[in-house]
C-alpha cells in the first residue's frame, strides 16, 4: 500500500525585486512569483532546503497531510 506524501503549505509574502537572481529563480522553482500566492509543495530536503533560501521572502502557513 502506498503511503500519502506530506505536504507543506507555503505562502510567498515578500517581493522578488532588488534580491538577487538565484532567489527569484528559487521563488519561481516553488512556484511562488506573486506576493499571496500558496502552494502545497512536498515535503522533502530540497524543498525544505529551498524554502530557507528564500525564507525571508515565504512563510509556511501550515503542514498540510
Amino acid at each position: 500500500m502506498a503511503q500519502a506524501q506530506k505536504t507543506v503549505k507555503v505562502e510567498q509574502v515578500g517581493s522578488p525585486q532588488r534580491r538577487h537572481h538565484d532567489q527569484r529563480a528559487t521563488l519561481i522553482g516553488l512556484g511562488l512569483n506573486k506576493i499571496g500566492r500558496v502552494r502545497d509543495l512536498p515535503d522533502t530536503p530540497a524543498t525544505r532546503g529551498m524554502i530557507r533560501k528564500v525564507q525571508h521572502l515565504v512563510r509556511v502557513v501550515g503542514d498540510a497531510k
